[in-house]
């Protein structure tokens, strides 16, 4: 299938029309509203609902509002049904109803780089899992052996912890350095300071499109027909801060300041070609956990950093969603499994993505091992953790034949630390 688009037909383009994602923009003239992306444009789904063209099926118009809740919640009869008319509206010999609007196509379509990107959706929570298996053994590798690398409890759950939805933003927005508490092996006391092993966790994150009620467990497959699609997310990590506070309830502060995921998130309808399973279980999961068919997704993904003042970025790291030891779905089902409450705009974090091979570790904690081993960029520059003015950048898609379903990008640049707001603070 082809667009009109002529940019949509581009080699390695991450908007064909097999792909439609919807996200959030506004323009100088306009205020933020919802939209899709088709080649490289942004295309103002407001402006073609109210012109007629499409219709998700509510009692009111949904794409004239500055997040996807509204949409989202109204469920996949509704989404499946604005993606069907828009591949309509956009395919080559469709309905020409938009092709042939010359004053509707002014209107609606928006160069990309005219457009500003907003965060798609109203983040409800925002919880992260630990479900990469490479990941999990490396980072117990470094602090406790490879022999007891796992927890217990990791072959048999997928362990997560609450977040904060406060500080999930979107792919562009700067982050400061954080502050907090730091004590080093041999200090006999904590400080308090800037980061200094500031990292990434290249991650997906799964967008909860409906919400389940409160005591009502679900199963994988329930759960799996809630999500409305996956973003790139990249939850940023105060390894020192992590290291002091952690035990025993795990992540607080080191997680709490930033989170970042892009600015377009991809339906799972556009990811079904590319289903496929998760690994052989070394334990049997519970019941509970049974995934009825393929529940991941072949994505490749990448993570490239480009130093202060640099003029070139570096790919650090290529790895696939496909390495992941839960789904997204069973980390949704045992999410409810308590009778906890999801809503429309969850936010459920992947936990790191790492492949078998060095080249394939979705963190610098591992690049490095722990900042024994500095990393080279190309500028000869190196780094074992994330300096200020150094710009983090992941992307992803799934390569089909011929056609690319793509993420675009999440990026994010480091801000220097605000020392001076605390004078006792050691720098």
């Amino acid at each position: 299938m082809k667009s009109w688009v002529e940019s949509a037909a581009v080699e390695n383009c991450h908007f064909p029309i097999q792909n439609l994602p919807f996200g959030v923009f506004s323009t100088k003239a306009l205020s933020p509203r919802c939209c899709t992306a088709i080649g490289d444009y942004v295309v103002d789904l407001a402006a073609l609902e109210e012109a007629g063209l499409i219709n998700a099926g509510g009692d009111k118009p949904v794409f004239d509002q500055p997040a996807l809740n509204a949409f989202m919640g109204l469920g996949k009869t509704a989404w499946d049904g604005v993606r069907a008319q828009l591949t309509d509206l956009l395919k080559d010999g469709g309905n020409p109803a938009l092709k042939g609007n010359d004053a509707l196509k002014e209107a609606a379509f928006i160069p990309m780089d005219a457009a500003a990107m907003h965060l798609p959706f109203t983040v409800s929570e925002y919880t992260d899992f630990y479900a990469g298996r490479q990941h999990a053994f490396n980072v117990g590798t470094m602090f406790r052996g490879p022999e007891n690398a796992l927890p217990p409890n990791w072959l048999h759950i997928p362990i997560g912890y609450n977040g904060r939805a406060s500080t999930v933003i979107v792919s562009g927005t700067a982050v400061r350095r954080p502050m907090g508490q730091l004590k080093g092996p041999n200090d006999t006391a904590p400080r308090f300071g800037p980061c200094a092993r500031l990292d990434i966790e290249l991650e997906m994150g799964a967008v909860v499109g409906l919400p389940t009620e409160m005591g009502e467990p679900i199963s994988v497959q329930e759960a799996d027909d809630l999500i409305f699609g996956y973003v790139l997310l990249n939850d940023w990590s105060a390894r020192d801060i992590q290291a002091w506070e952690y035990q025993p309830l795990g992540p607080f502060q080191a997680k709490a300041f930033a989170t970042s995921i892009s600015p377009w998130v991809v339906s799972k309808a556009a990811l079904e070609p590319f289903r496929t399973s998760t690994p052989e279980r070394e334990k049997e999961l519970l019941p509970y956990l049974a995934e009825p068919g393929p529940m991941l997704y072949d994505i490749e993904l990448e993570v490239s950093m480009l130093p202060n003042g640099g003029d070139k970025a570096t790919t650090i790291a290529r790895t696939n969603y496909n390495n992941m030891y839960y789904s997204a779905a069973q980390q949704l089902a045992h999410h409810a499994s308590s009778g906890c409450k999801m809503n429309t705009g969850d936010l459920l974090g992947s936990g790191t993505i790492s492949g078998p091979e060095k080249t394939q570790y979705g963190s610098l904690l591992e690049i490095s091992w722990g900042g024994k081993e500095p990393l080279t960029l190309d500028s000869g520059e190196t780094r074992t953790f994330i300096e200020d003015g150094d710009t983090m950048t992941l992307t992803g898609w799934a390569q089909g034949d011929g056609y690319r379903i793509g993420f675009g990008e999440c990026t994010g640049s480091i801000l220097p630390a605000l020392v001076n707001k605390f004078p006792r603070a050691e720098k």
